[in-house]
């Protein structure tokens, strides 16, 4: 599920990135997505 979620936003990152509409949003949520991931790395190491 979070591995759906951070490809979603980078996919929505990069489309922001070529058409600059939203751009700054997309980085807040990439950067949330980003401490996500690690927040969960970091409790759950495998």
């Amino acid at each position: 599920m979070i591995w759906t979620i951070i490809g979603i936003l980078i996919l929505l990152w990069i489309i922001g990135l070529i058409t600059k509409v939203a751009g700054g949003l997309i980085h807040l949520l990439l950067i949330a997505a980003l401490v996500v991931l690690i927040f969960r790395m970091l409790r759950n190491p495998k």
